[in-house]
């Protein structure tokens, strides 16, 4: 069954977990539920960055599939007329990917910048380069800590211990976090660890 989303997903109703995979097979099982109980409460999260996923489940079955499948040309159109819009073009050289832009540097940056080998584009490239490289750990911490911080404040922010046990996964104190997280419902728990282990991973 083909899924519209990119991403994996993960579906909770109220404390437990009642599918994870591709959204269409994950949008089947929850409105099997809610068919059964529509006072359940399911939240479906992106299993990479925990954003919420909307699902329409009224109707059948297969108007929610449709729907889905309506998403995805929708969001396939809009990305085609995004993309088919050409920027102005200006100085630089398009076939190689280098686009012209205006950099406003003082005139000091300017001296520095036209000594070095290659002259200033060069230079300006190699500088962002370097920058790239040295924070990319940094970023990939930061994106690990959002995506996991996003899924527990939602599914854990009235748990006990909820505020101590965010500040350790913050500090980096991967061992604090699995004892304040114990006594958490398992399914979020489990859930909120896997999360977190990406973030403490990329501190190792």
């Amino acid at each position: 069954m083909h899924s519209p989303y990119p991403n994996q997903v993960i579906a909770f109703a109220g404390a437990h977990r009642i599918a994870s995979g591709q959204l269409a097979l994950v949008a089947l099982k929850a409105k099997e539920l809610l068919d059964r109980n529509d006072a359940a409460t399911v939240l479906i999260f992106d299993d990479i960055t925990s954003a919420q996923v909307e699902v329409d489940f009224r109707g059948s079955a297969e108007q929610v599939l449709q729907r889905l499948s309506s998403n995805e040309i929708h969001a396939a159109q809009t990305a085609k007329t995004v993309n088919s819009e050409e920027l102005p073009r200006g100085p630089g050289r398009p076939k190689l990917g280098v686009i012209g832009r205006e950099v406003t540097l003082l005139p000091r940056h300017w001296d520095w910048l036209n000594q070095q080998p290659g002259g200033a584009s060069v230079a300006l490239r190699k500088l962002v380069e370097d920058a790239k490289r040295q924070g990319e750990e940094r970023d990939q911490i930061r994106r690990a800590q959002e995506y996991a911080y996003r899924f527990m404040s939602a599914m854990a922010g009235d748990l006990i211990n909820f505020e101590e046990a965010t500040r350790a996964f913050f500090a980096g104190d991967q061992e604090r976090f699995a004892e304040l997280s114990e006594p958490w419902q398992i399914d979020i728990r489990d859930h909120a660890r896997r999360l977190a282990a990406r973030a403490f991973a990329v501190e190792a």
